[in-house]
């Protein structure tokens, strides 16, 4: 007998996962190695060590291994937020009258308010097995920022923040977690790097990137005794850490004889859809099940839309490795956008190659189109969405909406990444009518590839 599905899926302590699932090592057709932006050739660990913690730049590298073992002392923090619960939007179901059964994955029921504490507190353990002294990261909306701040203070470590200019003046309460928790931070870009002045005398009165935030962090940590940089997304170790988010979701509609038809994620630099994605796509991959996988990304920045195919720098400064992904270039500076998680002109290497062979879609949404549905969501299922998981909302709610049409009875299930009440000046203005879509020209995507390295 069918067990009844209830509105939210708990698992147990125990049902914790205790292995990260490698996505890579799935892969028959492996990304493009990482390139040394001083030798053009692909990246060592011990070249890579200097940027990341040893153990991170072995499991950046990594792309044989299945399954990683997740540290004990990491494990036993999840155990304060996770595991997460799987939630059947049953109300939301009958609110669109529809005929698909909708399921989103929810990460925001910890103080950071979002996925990115799975990866922050993996980086910052390392960090201090390694006995170092402190990290430096870049933040977009701040989630990242208040993850790793948190982790670091859980082991006692400094936490440098370079925060990027426009999320900066539009989120101050995140900023404030941020400072709560021991950390510095920065609006980036600044006048503390040199990275960041020559941003600024390139592009004066700037909105700011993650390109340009991601620089000045890893010049900061460059240029310190005992510290490291810690990236929030984008790199294969980061959607590697993530994939508990995935492994739970998995071992949740397992639990009920739930298969998924449908898997949707917002996409900015990929983690948080590559770590939802990675067990399902493992069994595509294998030939086990078959499921359709769609990235949301801001029409204002379509990395993978409109983007190319490339090689190319990971941050607007050029010292940072080269990767190849679909990207816009990374001198292209994205519209000062209310999801400022996704306002990355690049995407992880991982999930480009699986783009580009066909294994999954992209779609690009326009943010009033994306706050209405983030409205909507809230008012019916009562958690008010971050501006990024609401990309996701917007197109499972459109899925759902063809299923009625067609009368298809598809499983859906998305990701709801973290809550927006830090978020509350964006949707002032959605609310005030003065939120407008910037999408940017034909023009402005060529001069951005314009400037990839020519290799």
């Amino acid at each position: 007998m069918k067990k009844e599905i209830p509105y939210k899926i708990y698992l147990s302590e125990s049902e914790l996962p205790y292995t990260w699932c490698n996505l890579r090592a799935f892969m028959k057709n492996k990304p493009a190695p990482l390139l040394d932006p001083n030798t053009m050739q692909p990246i060592t660990v011990d070249a890579l060590s200097k940027v990341f913690c040893e153990e991170l730049a072995k499991q950046e590298l990594d792309d044989t291994t299945q399954y990683i073992e997740i540290p004990t002392e990491v494990r036993d923090f999840y155990k304060m937020y996770r595991p997460a619960p799987l939630i059947r939007a049953y109300c939301l179901e009958k609110k669109l009258g529809t005929p698909a059964k909708i399921y989103y994955k929810f990460e925001g029921n910890n103080t950071s308010g979002s996925h990115k504490l799975n990866s922050a507190i993996a980086q910052a353990y390392y960090a201090k097995e390694q006995g170092l002294k402190g990290v430096t990261t870049e933040t977009g909306a701040g989630q990242w920022g208040t993850a790793l701040s948190m982790a670091c203070s859980y082991f006692g470590l400094d936490c440098n923040v370079f925060m990027v200019k426009c999320s900066y003046e539009q989120k101050p309460f995140r900023r404030e977690v941020m400072r709560t928790y021991g950390a510095n931070v920065t609006p980036s870009p600044s006048m503390t790097t040199e990275v960041g002045r020559k941003i600024n005398e390139q592009f004066p009165n700037t909105n700011g990137s993650l390109g340009c935030a991601i620089s000045e962090a890893v010049e900061a940590a460059s240029t310190r005794e005992g510290y490291r940089y810690a990236l929030g997304s984008v790199l294969n170790q980061v959607l590697l850490h993530q994939s508990v988010i995935g492994m739970e979701t998995k071992t949740a509609l397992d639990k009920y004889g739930v298969k998924a038809d449908v898997i949707i994620g917002c996409a900015g630099g990929g983690s948080n859809l590559g770590g939802l994605i990675a067990p399902f796509m493992a069994e595509k991959l294998q030939g086990k099940a078959d499921y359709q996988f769609i990235a949301v990304e801001p029409s204002s920045c379509p990395t993978l839309t409109r983007g190319k195919y490339a090689y190319d720098y990971c941050d607007t400064g050029k010292i940072c490795p080269l990767s190849k992904m679909y990207t816009l270039g990374s001198g292209f500076i994205p519209a000062a956008s209310h999801a400022g998680g996704l306002r990355y002109h690049g995407m992880t290497s991982t999930l480009s190659e699986l783009y580009d062979q066909g294994l999954m879609e992209a779609r690009s949404v326009k943010q009033t189109d994306v706050f209405e549905a983030a409205e909507y969501f809230a008012r019916i299922e009562g958690i008010l969405p971050a501006p990024e998981s609401s990309h996701a909302i917007r197109v499972a709610m459109d899925e759902a909406i063809k299923c009625k049409e067609t009368g298809e009875e598809k499983v859906i299930v998305f990701g709801l990444t973290g809550t927006g009440y830090f978020d509350m000046m964006s949707y002032e203005k959605f609310h005030d009518g003065k939120m407008t879509d910037y999408i940017p020209t034909d023009e402005e995507i060529e001069k951005g590839l314009a400037g990839l390295p020519k290799l």
